[in-house]
């Protein structure tokens, strides 16, 4: 053999169903949306993984309980919209003061969407997202680690 043949490395490429994939348990209690919500776009992604593979759903499922304790900065609870088109005519738009009322999981559950790939792979990763206004959830057979996220020093996971 000639040295250069020997010294190739080959780029590892994970296969779908190849990966394990874990669940984790998050509590949102007391944390920023936007923060909380970037950690579990990379777990969701697999980015967290020595494995990531970008066209290859690699990420892990989340369970979050607590969605409706979660925190915005300052006084974006009044000033923040959201706004979304209903089909008919006319534009419907809440304050997300209004909307953690109406719906509070749907809060995190936007913000993750929003980080994720625009495409059929990034609605799968959603798909692995379990977002739950009370501390209960109905995930106890899948035995959930729990994780913190959300916070500064989180971002090596």
């Amino acid at each position: 053999m000639k040295k250069w043949e020997i010294m190739i490395q080959k780029t590892f490429m994970a296969k779908s169903g190849e990966v394990e994939q874990r669940w984790w348990l998050v509590d949102a209690n007391e944390k920023k949306v936007g923060r909380l919500a970037s950690d579990i776009a990379t777990i969701l992604m697999g980015k967290h993984r020595p494995t990531y593979t970008p066209h290859v759903d690699t990420g892990d499922y989340i369970v979050v309980v607590n969605a409706e304790k979660v925190e915005f900065g300052g006084n974006k609870w009044q000033k923040k919209e959201y706004r979304w088109y209903t089909g008919y005519t006319g534009l419907k738009v809440e304050t997300a003061e209004k909307r953690r009322d109406r719906r509070p999981a749907l809060i995190l559950e936007e913000a993750v969407r929003r980080m994720l790939p625009k495409n059929k792979l990034g609605r799968s990763m959603l798909s692995k997202l379990k977002v739950y206004a009370g501390p209960d959830h109905p995930h106890v057979a899948q035995q959930p680690e729990s994780k913190e996220l959300g916070t500064r020093g989180a971002a090596g996971l």
